[in-house]
C-alpha cells in the first residue's frame, strides 16, 4: 500500500532526500504529534530534560498520537502558519475578552494552556465554516 500524506494526499517517500528541493525530498515522509510533546513536558531534541507542562492530560485525549505528512505540508505548512497583522489583533481581543491576557509571567502555565486551546478552537470553527461554505454550493 502507498503511503499517503495526511493533508495533500501526494505519495510519500522514505528516500533519505529529506528536505532536499526535489520532488522526493519535498514528498519525504514525516511524523508529527498533534498536540506537541513539549505541551506534555517531553521534548525529542532534549531527550531526558523534564520541561514544565502547559497540560497534564491532553484537552484533546490524543496525546502521543501522529499522523504522517509529506515534507512540505509538515515543515513549511503546519510549523509555519501565515498569522498577519489583523489575525493577530483579533485574536488578542479574544485572549483579553476569555481572560487569558497577563501582564507579567507567574509560574502557572494555565493561561498559555487556554490560549492554546483558544487558538485551536478558532481554527476548528473556522475550518467547519468554509467546509459548510464549500457543501452549500456542492448542493
Amino acid at each position: 500500500m502507498t503511503e499517503k500524506c495526511g493533508i495533500c494526499g501526494c505519495e510519500l517517500n522514505r528516500s533519505g532526500n529529506y528536505a532536499t528541493p526535489t520532488p522526493e525530498g519535498r514528498s519525504h515522509a514525516t511524523a508529527h504529534h498533534y498536540v506537541a510533546e513539549r505541551f506534555f513536558g517531553r521534548s525529542a531534541n532534549r531527550k531526558g530534560k523534564q520541561r514544565t507542562p502547559v497540560f497534564d492530560t491532553c484537552p484533546w485525549g490524543v496525546e502521543g498520537e501522529k499522523a504522517v505528512f509529506c515534507y512540505e505540508c509538515h515543515e513549511e505548512l503546519i510549523h509555519n502558519p501565515v498569522f498577519l497583522p489583523d489575525d493577530v489583533e483579533g485574536f488578542a481581543e479574544l485572549v483579553v475578552h476569555r481572560g487569558l491576557a497577563e501582564s507579567t509571567k507567574t509560574e502557572s502555565r494555565n493561561k498559555l494552556a487556554g490560549r492554546i486551546e483558544l487558538l485551536h478552537k478558532v481554527v476548528s470553527r473556522g475550518i467547519a465554516e468554509l467546509q459548510e461554505d464549500y457543501s452549500n454550493r456542492q448542493g
